[in-house]
C-alpha cells in the first residue's frame, strides 16, 4: 500500500504556528524542504536528525505535491 502523507504530516495550532510537520516532532515541513532545496542529501538530513525517517522526508515532498497541485487547480477555474 502506498504511503499517505496524511499519515505523517500534522497541522497543530499552536505548535510551531501551526505550519505542517512531522507527526511527532517540531520539524515543519518548510524545514525539509528548505534543507533539500539548499542541497542536503536525504543521508545528510537523517544524520542530522535521527529521530526522522526516509518515510517522513518522502511524506514532506508528497505534502508539497499536494499543495502545488491544489493551488494549480484553483487557480486554473
Amino acid at each position: 500500500m502506498p504511503m499517505r502523507w496524511q499519515d505523517r504530516i500534522t497541522i497543530t495550532p499552536g505548535v510551531r504556528s501551526g505550519k505542517p510537520r512531522i507527526k511527532g516532532t517540531r520539524m515543519t515541513v518548510y524545514d525539509i524542504l528548505e534543507y533539500l532545496a539548499g542541497g542536503m542529501t536525504e543521508a545528510q538530513i537523517l544524520a542530522d536528525f535521527p529521530d526522522l525517517t526516509a518515510e517522513d522526508l518522502r511524506a514532506c515532498l508528497a505534502f508539497a505535491a499536494a499543495r502545488e497541485r491544489r493551488l494549480a487547480s484553483s487557480s486554473a477555474a
